[in-house]
């Protein structure tokens, strides 16, 4: 006759064994999903950095060439590339799900070097055809000492969607790469952030939408060329 403890123990370690394989395949699956969707994440921003980097060229080339051309033509086109702006979104998307950190950051490390490439065209692009392009360089850290970084990106992104022609750079203070070392440096742009380069003046701290408003008079010429080139068409 058997008995009924050592059946009961039986029983117990039996759905133990079940409940632990389960645990293991769901474990298993979300940990595989996860690497899946970052790996494809990782790719679509390869895809869409080599985009930008054909648009960078695209731009020093296209200066060049009009070198003996009006400048209106190369004043219709002065907007941040729309590749650009769907990089950095993808990148932070990425730090906020956990990504490969060695690989984020690298991206991030070139996403830096187009931007102050953007940057430096634009400048020479302004010193030829005698524009007045508004830039902003905003500076920020993801290592958790900046809670009001996070805010201040909301508010500089709703800018740029108010303002098309609005140039924002958004540069992660920490990431060792020289060019941005250097333009920190040239800055003077104190580890207080988040920090804002407006005209030449660094701002610590947050600031609302009003506050640039105020800060930057020329927004709402922006915003009126804007809406006058959208009736012409």
């Amino acid at each position: 006759m058997e008995n009924p403890i050592f059946n009961t123990r039986k029983a117990r370690w039996g759905n133990y064994l079940v409940a632990f394989v389960i645990t293991a395949l769901i474990f298993g699956t979300a940990l595989y999903a996860s690497n899946y969707f970052n790996n494809r994440r990782i790719a679509d921003i390869r895809t869409t950095q080599d985009d930008i980097s054909t648009q960078i060229l695209s731009l020093e080339t296209q200066f060049d060439l009009m070198q003996e051309h009006s400048c209106s033509d190369i004043a219709e086109n002065t907007t941040l590339p729309s590749e650009m702006t769907a990089l950095g979104s993808q990148l932070s998307y990425m730090e906020a799900q956990g990504g490969n950190v060695e690989e984020i950051a690298r991206l991030k490390g070139l996403y830096s070097l187009l931007e102050i490439k953007d940057y430096l065209i634009m400048k020479q692009l302004a010193a030829r055809c005698n524009l007045k392009p508004v830039f902003i360089f905003y500076f920020y850290s993801n290592k958790g000492d900046c809670t009001d970084c996070a805010k201040q990106g909301y508010v500089l992104t709703d800018l740029a969607q108010t303002y098309p022609q609005l140039r924002t750079y958004s540069f992660d203070y920490n990431l060792n790469v020289s060019a941005l070392k250097t333009l920190i440096s040239i800055d003077d742009v104190a580890y207080k952030l988040p920090a804002l380069v407006i005209n030449g003046k660094v701002y610590y701290g947050f600031h609302s939408v009003d506050d640039i408003q105020k800060i930057l008079p020329q927004l709402q010429t922006l915003d009126k060329v804007s809406t006058t080139t959208t009736k012409k068409k």
